[in-house]
């Protein structure tokens, strides 16, 4: 009986940056939860610009490690942060702003991951056989395609983004150079709506985010998509060729 309570509570130290993960996610989660919404950017607004305008070395700082640290715990409010970045920093260099949190705090996950559990997985996933195998291989294979992809698609969540390669031996550079411009383009179109959310906060309005689906937006960025996913299609064709 005890050999088994020993060997649970092994199991599930190996595992204990995941369980700390979550628990983290959840107790920031559940104390900020009402801080975070364009409501609380509109009824500080005045404050946030007083803030800018007399540190803004500090508040650029301040703003990427708020950034970093939301990304790093996977907390929900991503797109807000990025609205915000380019409210108080206009459209450049605000989405570059945007950028380095969005990049240091995925870097921070994909690492930790990596360190705690990732690389053990990702050795599974090397002596594995059959399907599992043989699409660890077509990931291998397709590393830089994949990992934009997962940038650029915008129905793929961005924590699920941060984890997936740190399961597959991506190396750090790969992951961090993928991120930085993968983000780009959607990063971009919030900051630019965020660059001219003043006077519609002002006048106690809501931006309106619908306007990522608009044509002339997510028409270029699904090419970029394409584009990306190019090399898995080529690979694909050779692939059924051989066969």
């Amino acid at each position: 009986m005890l050999e088994n309570v020993l060997n649970t509570f092994g199991k599930l130290a190996e595992y204990w940056l995941l369980i700390v993960l979550i628990i983290s996610i959840g107790v920031v989660y559940y104390f900020l939860r009402g801080y975070i919404g364009v409501e609380t950017l509109r009824d500080h607004r005045e404050t946030l610009i007083a803030f800018r305008d007399l540190n803004y070395f500090l508040a650029v700082i301040t703003f990427i490690g708020a950034y970093t640290i939301f990304v790093a715990l996977s907390i929900p409010g991503g797109l807000i942060l990025s609205i915000t970045g380019g409210f108080l920093f206009s459209t450049f260099p605000g989405v570059f702003f945007n950028i380095l949190g969005a990049t240091f705090g995925a870097t921070t996950i994909f690492l930790a991951v990596r360190w705690g559990f990732g690389s053990r997985l990702a050795a599974s996933l090397d002596s594995s056989k059959g399907l599992v195998k043989k699409i660890k291989e077509g990931m291998d294979k397709n590393q830089w395609s994949m990992l934009f992809l997962m940038r650029l698609i915008p129905g793929i969540p961005f924590f699920l983004a941060n984890l997936v390669p740190s399961f597959l031996d991506v190396s750090l550079r790969r992951f961090v150079i993928s991120t930085f411009l993968g983000i780009f383009p959607g990063s971009l179109v919030f900051t630019s709506i965020g660059s001219g959310v003043g006077e519609i906060l002002k006048a106690g309005g809501s931006p309106d985010l619908a306007v990522f689906w608009e044509p002339q937006i997510i028409f270029p960025i699904l090419g970029l998509c394409v584009l990306a996913a190019l090399p898995i299609m080529i690979n694909f064709f050779r692939g059924v060729k051989g066969l």
